[in-house]
């Protein structure tokens, strides 16, 4: 019966292997190639908070559905994100030459902001996210095979100081880049309360 007992007890404390960063946790940084507009660059975490908050946005794939109604989203709020002071960070596991291809499309990213390649997944472990292996066959909304793992669909809103705001996970495409302005704002008016959605 004791043992019966301990093995429940124990199997009760076993946590799940990924439990992403809190409010008030240190984003980690990160170097990464990107793309804006089709131009490849290193996108540097730690040289964006030099100019304000950072958005840094991670999504399964490119050229799939919630990933498509969110870069979408964000492109046409991109010019508000802007005025709040915040840069955006589309992060996943595509390659550079998949990202290139998205960061310049006009019906998503529409060149208004980079999208960083994660392709081996550390950046999105590094934030606690979970990251699917590569599924064999799936392919994305052109037709393309996407060949690659795939990482959570969460938001960090990062304040200058490095700070994580705002986590936003567990919400629909359109409504986590809404939640992600209204962060932002919040900050420029002065306020940076953190929470978690």
């Amino acid at each position: 019966m004791k043992r019966f007992l301990l093995a429940c007890l124990s199997s009760m404390l076993v946590l799940p292997a990924f439990a992403a960063l809190q409010a008030n946790d240190v984003a980690p940084d990160f170097r990464a190639p990107a793309s804006l507009a089709g131009k490849t660059f290193t996108f540097s975490l730690r040289d964006a908070l030099k100019k304000g908050p950072v958005v840094v946005y991670f999504y399964p794939s490119a050229y799939t559905g919630g990933c498509n109604i969110q870069a979408h989203a964000f492109a046409v709020n991109s010019e508000k994100f802007a005025a709040a002071g915040a840069t955006i960070i589309g992060v996943s596991l595509d390659s550079i030459a998949r990202l290139n291809d998205f960061s310049a499309d006009p019906q998503y990213c529409a060149g208004k902001f980079p999208t960083a390649s994660d392709a081996d997944g550390e950046i999105a472990r590094s934030y606690g996210l979970s990251v699917q292996e590569a599924r064999e066959g799936m392919k994305d909304t052109r037709g393309i095979e996407i060949g690659h793992g795939f990482a959570e669909r969460t938001t960090f809103v990062v304040r200058p100081d490095g700070r994580i705001m705002k986590v936003l996970g567990g919400l629909a495409p359109a409504d986590n880049v809404d939640k992600a302005l209204e962060a932002v704002q919040q900050l420029a008016k002065g306020g940076g309360r953190q929470e978690r959605n």
